[in-house]
């Protein structure tokens, strides 16, 4: 497995990482074993989760937490574990936001679900705009003195924001963002005007969320054809409305064409296109399987030339 840098001077990681978004409710703690296990034996050694993760929809708010603590246990030391504080812990949400006293509660709550001492990298999951980023920065220096986060990041911001914490660090000499959490996919390309170029600027490394665009990148639907059984558009809702469009899918048929003439797949091509871009240390995907861990591993294999991704852009450029 390859390894990068995340940013400039954050933690070395695999280049295919693990998102923890399906543990503590839509696979149960024996099945998050499975796939845990699989991950670290295929080298995978980035773990993404949040402490909303199997909230409001499960009624289980902290539950990837506490279930990757437990299938992590003590291979804990040898993998880097990144989670978020920032948006709703409760169906009333009145437990959310950045503020200096939330930030250091939301941290200690994390620390105990996970089972661990420290946090590898700690990710504001969304702005909170009543909160001077000063106070949250702040809070942050704090958490990273008493050895309780190594690294900070942010999710969700845009350039301004990015900006705006970038030079509050330097100015009073508190951690940077080595990180910034942004949906970006084939299919999803808008965070290139905002906030790519402050991502860029600042030199932080981008994990996008969303991949695969929760599955239509991995070649398993078609258009006109009902979603598989058991599948996340299966039960239609927002996610299958945003992403199963005729737009997309004239994407995703030029592209499956792109990859059947070189002897791919569109799954190998939504990681492998994702990796050429300089700025992503790693693609962080959900799995519910320990099978899914193999073709995602396999997937980061593709090495694009230049020809092929800027072949690839204009197909996927809006």
């Amino acid at each position: 497995m390859e390894t990068r840098t995340i940013g400039k001077n954050g933690p070395k990681v695999s280049t295919v990482g693990l998102g923890c978004n399906n543990f503590g409710g839509r696979i149960d703690l024996a099945a998050t074993q499975k796939v845990v296990d699989a991950a670290i034996d295929a080298g995978i050694t980035l773990f993404d989760t949040a402490d909303i993760y199997g909230g409001r929809t499960y009624n289980n708010y902290g539950g990837s937490e506490v279930d990757l603590g437990k299938a992590l246990g003590s291979r804990r030391k040898n993998v880097v574990v990144a989670t978020k504080f920032g948006m709703a812990m409760n169906n009333e949400s009145t437990l959310h936001g950045a503020k200096r006293a939330y930030v250091m509660k939301a941290a200690e709550d994390s620390l105990r679900r996970l089972n661990t001492d420290y946090i590898d990298l700690y990710q504001i999951h969304t702005p909170d705009t009543a909160t001077p980023i000063e106070e949250t920065l702040r809070a942050l220096d704090d958490l990273v003195k008493q050895g309780k986060v190594r690294y900070i990041g942010c999710s969700n911001f845009s350039n301004a924001q990015i900006d705006d914490g970038m030079a509050t660090a330097l100015k009073l000499n508190l951690p940077p963002f080595v990180s910034s959490q942004d949906e970006y996919s084939l299919v999803v390309r808008d965070i290139e005007r905002d906030p790519v170029p402050s991502i860029k600027k600042h030199g932080l490394g981008l994990l996008p969320y969303f991949p695969l665009a929760s599955g239509l990148l991995t070649g398993k639907y078609q258009r006109d054809v009902a979603p598989p059984k058991g599948t996340r558009f299966a039960a239609g809702g927002p996610m299958s409305n945003r992403y199963m469009n005729p737009t997309n899918w004239a994407i995703v048929e030029k592209l499956e064409a792109f990859c059947a003439s070189r002897g791919h797949t569109l799954l190998e091509l939504a990681y492998s296109w994702l990796l050429a871009h300089d700025f992503v240390p790693s693609v962080i995907a959900g799995a519910t399987k320990p099978e899914q861990i193999a073709q995602n591993v396999k997937a980061a294999s593709w090495k694009l030339t230049a020809a092929e991704k800027e072949e690839v852009d204009k197909i996927t450029k809006r």
